[in-house]
């Protein structure tokens, strides 16, 4: 098996140089997901010089780690929605959710993607009898707002439904091949990609520009979209209106046909599926166990939990691929799109609840026409300024007392730390060295990697997740690598070396 995305090890992905100089263009794109290339090849599209700049490489953030589903629909969400934001809003989400759906099937039509785009229904369903009047609610408020929504107990899965919501001609495709696509046909058109160039900084100057700091150039442009996962830094304090999630996905081979459908479970603990058609028709990706990032200490149980319910599901002939990704929860379940607050050049894209294929497409298509000076009839619904009702303000008071609650107790007490001679190697966690406690990870070769275990963001202190091999921060979702390089944001520099740094 092995521990890498399908969508990345299975794709051609077009590879570019970073930034090596000054730069100066209309529109800087930060970040080289679905979201940052979209909204890159739209405005491109309107005359407008762009540059897009990746700190990894296209696809290395959520996109590429995704399951691969176009859909609008997301769950038990639209009654949720109207209750929430009322009919006029939900209708909105509705409208520009189906429109990123259709944006992607054109996209990769017109521009000749080969990216296994299939169309399937999309279903959300549950076992238990005591929920079935929350999947009735669900197609009577869908149908309401003008979505393909229909009641059924029959599905293509092994195993009785009591219920399932159904919206059919949805999306499947491979997310991957996808975006090395709208790479290509960017760059073709004259648009400039950096890889492996973080932008460190935003700065909004005179003169109605944005500065944006890299390691080895400054961009000077007239207006910036930042399309990474959550803003960097402080940036809108965004960080502080979202919850960070990570959820496991599997690429498995199947002795038979794999269901056709795309289906997710309402009950606990969440189970997601999909056809996977690279090994044809037996091939089907499972997601689930999700979680707050640095909130489960034993990650390679809910890898383990997981392979347990496929294989006891489903008749397997192998698992092929392993891995998890992250995205960020608002707390009214709409995503943040458009200006950032107080800003007139700067505008923001995150929060997509998991969804981002059609929501980051939806996205895109909203921040193209801000870009172009055109009104957008979404816009209200997904404003990145706004705060919320009372509900959506005591759920962020809540959030934030528990951020509070660990940065405090991250700093009073010093977790328990085992003798550093007694990490194995592959093994990582807190350590103690010469009476102090750091974040120490001996490789396979059994080399000792120490860092201090505290977020670079602002402080919070940093969980070690051993399937993933990584320092996660519970408070805002950064990740490091062992050696303390930045994974995810939002922090943007690396982790400290302790001052007792050793080393073997």
């Amino acid at each position: 098996m092995e521990r890498t995305s399908v969508w990345l090890a299975t794709a051609e992905m077009p590879r570019s140089a970073a930034l090596d100089t000054d730069l100066e263009v209309d529109v800087a794109v930060v970040g080289g997901g679905i979201v940052g290339l979209t909204t890159a090849l739209l405005a491109q599209r309107r005359g407008l010089r762009v540059a897009v700049l990746e700190a990894a490489t296209v696809g290395a953030g959520t996109t590429g780690y995704t399951t691969g589903k176009v859909t609008a629909q997301h769950g038990l969400i639209y009654a949720d929605l109207v209750e929430r934001h009322g009919d006029d809003s939900a209708r909105r989400y509705a409208d520009a959710q189906t429109a990123g759906v259709e944006q992607v099937a054109e996209l990769a039509s017109e521009l000749g993607i080969e990216c296994d785009l299939t169309r399937a229904p999309a279903l959300t369903y549950t076992r238990l009898p005591e929920q079935r009047s929350r999947i009735e609610e669900e197609v009577r408020t869908a149908a309401r707002l003008g979505l393909p929504a229909r009641l059924t107990d029959r599905t293509d899965l092994p195993f009785d439904v009591e219920a399932a919501v159904v919206f059919d001609d949805q999306i499947h495709f491979h997310p991957g091949r996808y975006l090395a696509g709208l790479a290509t046909a960017f760059t073709a058109a004259g648009g400039p990609i950096f890889e492996g160039t973080r932008v460190t900084t935003i700065d909004e100057r005179r003169h109605r520009t944005v500065e944006l700091t890299t390691p080895n150039g400054t961009v000077v442009a007239r207006q910036v979209v930042v399309a990474t996962l959550l803003p960097p830094g402080l940036l809108g304090g965004y960080f502080a209106r979202t919850r960070p999630s990570r959820s496991y996905g599997l690429a498995v081979r199947l002795h038979g046909a794999a269901p056709s459908s795309m289906a997710i479970s309402i009950d606990a603990p969440t189970r997601s599926t999909r056809p996977w058609l690279g090994p044809g028709q037996n091939g089907l990706i499972v997601a689930g166990n999700g979680h707050e990032t640095g909130a489960e200490s034993d990650t390679e149980a809910l890898y383990a939990d997981l392979e347990s319910w496929t294989r006891s599901t489903f008749d397997v002939e192998a698992i092929d691929y392993r891995w998890s990704s992250q995205d960020y929860l608002t707390p009214d379940r709409v995503p943040y799109v458009g200006h950032s607050p107080r800003s007139e050049q700067v505008l923001v894209a995150t929060g997509f609840q998991k969804w981002g294929l059609s929501s980051g497409t939806a996205a895109a298509m909203m921040l193209a026409d801000l870009l172009a000076g055109d009104d957008n009839l979404w816009l209200p619904t997904f404003d990145a300024g706004r705060i919320g009702g009372i509900r959506t303000i005591g759920r962020l008071i809540k959030d934030n007392l528990k951020v509070g609650q660990e940065l405090v107790a991250g700093r009073r007490h010093d977790p328990d730390a085992r003798p550093v001679a007694e990490l194995r190697p592959g093994e990582g966690g807190l350590v103690d060295i010469g009476g102090h406690t750091v974040g120490g990870y001996r490789d396979p070769a059994g080399t000792l990697h120490t860092v201090r275990p505290r977020c670079s963001h602002l402080g919070c202190p940093l969980h070690w997740n051993p399937a993933e091999t990584s320092w996660d921060c519970t408070c805002h979702g950064s990740r490091f690598g062992p050696d303390g390089s930045v994974l995810d944001g939002p922090a943007v520099r690396p982790l400290g070396r302790p001052a007792t740094d050793k080393r073997g």
